[in-house]
């Protein structure tokens, strides 16, 4: 039995429950059903806002993963099905460059009949993340040209309303003038809209991380080829080429199978034995 044919053993012939409300089937859908042997199936009438919002207006339960496990439970519970699958995002200040905005979407996947779990991820700093003040539709259109609008919408706030999904000019402008005549602010907020359908930049991620998943899943534990031989854990001490002395760097990783719990350590994962003297705190401290 070769790798797709010891997956589709798995998964082959069933339903999968996708979590969305904004048509994220459109890019995670083909790469599951080719690669898992699912049907995708959104389910109808699931508001998945009211596990968190970016636009705030909505707390996220818990972390990004624990929102996605409750949007994919919630569907499974509407449905009755046994695979749930999700995705969740956030964007921010990048964490090592704060001045650039980054994104990190993951989508996860629940097998409630062979008791699996597993997540894939993608990060990525493309993405058309921003907000600013305006004061006028002039200012707006300024903005609009920087983030890819039409084909990225944008959301328009005061202090006590917003107006989401705006992907034309004449929607841009009813928006600006209806909340400048019901707002004494002198300046309304203008952002991006992140919600996946609004932004084909962040779908592009959401293709990435579902194809991150389907990796995962694919590697099969040398022991008993259960799916999602995954790392759990990272060892740095990478030594220096120069002076031989351990660094930072990441030498080894260790995998673990889901079910049978074996182990195995992968040496220099980043295909390099030693490091470079330049990335050597004691070469060039």
């Amino acid at each position: 039995m070769n790798e797709k044919e010891r997956i589709y053993s798995f998964f082959h012939h069933r339903v999968g429950i996708l979590a969305t409300m904004h048509e994220k089937e459109k890019v995670m859908a083909p790469l599951l059903e080719d690669k898992l042997g699912i049907k995708v199936k959104v389910p109808k009438h699931l508001n998945t806002d009211q596990f968190g919002t970016f636009t705030r207006d909505i707390e996220r339960m818990g972390n990004q993963l624990e929102a996605a496990k409750h949007k994919a439970e919630h569907a499974l519970a509407l449905t009755g099905e046994t695979i749930g699958i999700s995705s969740e995002g956030i964007f921010g200040p990048h964490p090592m460059f704060p001045w650039v905005a980054h994104n990190r979407e993951i989508v996860y996947l629940v097998d409630k009949e062979n008791k699996f779990e597993i997540f894939g991820e993608a990060v990525t700093t493309d993405t058309n993340y921003k907000q600013k003040g305006i004061k006028n539709i002039q200012e707006a259109l300024l903005f609009c040209v920087e983030v890819g609008f039409p084909e990225h919408g944008v959301i328009v706030r005061s202090n006590n309303e917003m107006i989401k999904g705006i992907i034309t000019k004449e929607q841009l402008e009813e928006a600006i003038h209806d909340l400048m005549k019901k707002s004494s602010q002198e300046e309304l907020m203008i952002e991006t809209d992140m919600r996946a359908l609004y932004n084909p930049t962040r779908m592009k991620n959401i293709e990435a991380a579902t194809q991150n998943l389907i990796n995962k899943i694919y590697s099969l534990c040398e022991s008993c080829s259960y799916p999602g031989f995954e790392v759990v854990e990272r060892k740095k001490g990478l030594e220096c080429g120069g002076c031989g002395l351990k660094t930072d760097l990441i030498k080894s990783e260790i995998y673990k199978c889901k079910k049978c719990g074996v182990q195995k350590e992968k040496l220099y994962p980043n295909g390099k034995q030693f490091a470079d003297p330049g990335q050597c705190p004691f070469c060039n401290p």
